[in-house]
């Protein structure tokens, strides 16, 4: 069985949320155990990629995203954002253009709120 996790900070931002959009990001975001493969996940998310490997899937509902990996056969939420932060972020660390993506996996500070909320994870 596929279950999504969420770290306390990624159910803190979901939590703020009014219930329909809450709704709509987790429909959004309908992973079945056979969408588990990489191949198939990047065709349907958004990739951001750290040098060392690290990788993450991007999901787009709305205003918002939904930042996850896949750890363990489980879907793992580290940050639910509105587009506006990703764009204001954007925006005030001057990252070049070439796709949000792209800009996103060559950030530092990015990389930092999402390791922010993997040290919240407590999966048993």
């Amino acid at each position: 069985m596929l279950q999504i996790v969420f770290n306390e900070i990624s159910a803190a931002e979901l939590s703020r949320l009014p219930t329909q959009i809450q709704f709509q990001l987790l429909e959004a975001l309908n992973i079945q155990p056979a969408d588990i493969e990489d191949s198939i996940l990047t065709k349907r998310f958004g990739v951001i990629e750290r040098s060392g490997g690290r990788k993450l899937h991007r999901c787009r509902a709305g205003d918002h995203r939904i930042y996850f990996a896949v750890k363990d056969g489980h879907i793992v939420v580290h940050r639910v954002l509105h587009k506006n932060t990703l764009a204001d972020f954007l925006y005030r660390s001057n990252l070049p253009g070439g796709g949000e993506d792209e800009a996103l996996s060559q950030s530092k500070n990015f990389w930092q709120l999402i390791d922010e909320g993997a040290k919240t994870l407590k999966m048993a």
